[in-house]
């Protein structure tokens, strides 16, 4: 009895010196909130920079940002961006491009002559008369009977369709032999325009394609060196843009 008192005393005063001395933790370091920095740990912040100021890049690990001076510009500058971690690097440009004859707008229609504001995907399929440069995607090289469909009234406007060579297109209008245009159409890449869904008279043929050395019909038009360079570069994986604008619209995109 007199054992199991003397222990129980002692415990008390065990206890009673415990809470007395100063605490001292050996190994352990008290759970953050998630989502908070530690002390020694620098948050992540991306440098000031077009790309990452782009509202609608969210999936996107590939840029191609069009920018151009106003409106009414028929050039504009061309760069290249790929998201490192969280934030956009500069991997390419700036490069002079050609745009539409009437300049850009955001409610581009059929044979207007602008390029179209906005931010859009590139399509499944890339094309050329010449053969594959190298590309990640897959590639039709054109032959005689492939066109692009510009008739706002036909179930295939603003698709790729073939029609036995040398026959008449069962479609009118603007509508391509995209076999023909040698120079601009050597290499080219679809730009998603008035795909999803398509829009009758919304537009067509909206491509990234050769220059020619002056104005388009509405596409981008990239000397051939940075084109091929931009097209190697490109993986469906990325899911790139493109970002077309002004330089004091971009940001708003």
């Amino acid at each position: 009895m007199e054992s199991a008192l003397t222990l129980g005393r002692c415990a008390a005063r065990l206890a009673v010196a415990l809470l007395a001395a100063p605490v001292v933790a050996v190994g352990f370091v008290a759970p953050r909130p998630v989502g908070t920095a530690s002390p020694n740990q620098t948050a992540i912040s991306c440098p000031a920079n077009l790309a990452d100021s782009l509202r609608s890049t969210a999936n996107a690990s590939q840029l191609i940002v069009v920018e151009a001076p106003s409106l009414s510009s028929t050039t504009a500058t061309v760069t290249l961006w790929q998201r490192t971690k969280v934030c956009f690097a500069e991997v390419g440009g700036p490069w002079p491009a050609w745009l539409g004859w009437h300049g850009l707008s955001s409610h581009h229609l059929e044979g207007d002559g602008t390029t179209p504001i906005g931010a859009f995907g590139i399509g499944s399929v890339m094309y050329g008369v010449a053969p594959n440069p190298g590309v990640a995607y897959p590639y039709h090289r054109l032959t005689c009977g492939d066109w692009w469909d510009e008739d706002p009234t036909t179930p295939s406007y603003n698709r790729f369709v073939y029609v036995l060579c040398e026959t008449r297109p069962p479609f009118g209008g603007g509508s391509e032999a995209l076999w023909t245009e040698v120079i601009a159409y050597r290499y080219f890449a679809v730009i998603d325009y008035n795909t999803e869904p398509i829009v009758p008279g919304r537009g067509s043929a909206i491509f990234l394609h050769v220059s020619t050395g002056g104005t388009t019909n509405g596409c981008v038009g990239l000397a051939e060196p940075e084109l091929v360079h931009t097209l190697r570069w490109l993986r469906p994986a990325a899911q790139p843009l493109v970002v077309i604008g002004t330089t004091g619209t971009l940001r708003f995109l």
